[in-house]
């Protein structure tokens, strides 16, 4: 049976968006394909490397579990989305600091999944921090460097008021 196919709305880096998709369309192809907002990566496939990390409403999820069309009427950041006026935004700066990033295929999840976090716990705790991020994989083990780079980040959005 071919899928059906509808037209959703959906705001994207605060830019909103009139598409039409398949009902089987998941948001992270649509980010990629649709919208060429290829900061978003498929790594698993499975929701278990977290490398797919966007945000719902503020609220991380994995793009390559989440149908595209659950996306309708909601507001999806990504990475791309993070930066105003041609700055990075506090985490990625930290990222870049604390060298959170080896190979970076996995980075743009760990600071989409990093936003959230401290957007909800802004002073977190270390072990708040390796409990929140143990959904996102770091194939190449810079996790050292990403606790560092969290903290820099929560020094960072602290000092500037949040």
């Amino acid at each position: 049976m071919e899928a059906m196919e509808r037209q959703i709305r959906l705001t994207v880096n605060g830019q909103e968006h009139e598409l039409t998709i398949r009902d089987n369309t998941l948001l992270l192809w649509l980010l990629r394909d649709d919208l060429k907002l290829v900061g978003t990566r498929e790594g698993c496939g499975t929701g278990v490397c977290g490398a797919c990390t966007v945000l719902l409403d503020g609220r991380p999820v994995n793009s390559c579990l989440t149908l595209a069309a659950q996306a309708a009427g909601h507001h999806v950041t990504t990475i791309e989305g993070l930066a105003t006026n041609g700055r990075l935004h506090p985490v990625q700066e930290a990222y870049i600091e604390e060298r959170g990033f080896q190979c970076a295929f996995c980075t743009s999840g760990f600071i989409m999944m990093t936003k959230a976090l401290l957007d909800e716990i802004p002073n977190p705790s270390e072990e708040e921090v390796r409990e929140y991020l143990s959904e996102n994989i770091c194939r190449c083990a810079g996790y050292p460097d990403i606790l560092r780079a969290v903290q820099n980040a929560s020094r960072k959005l602290a000092a500037r008021g949040r």
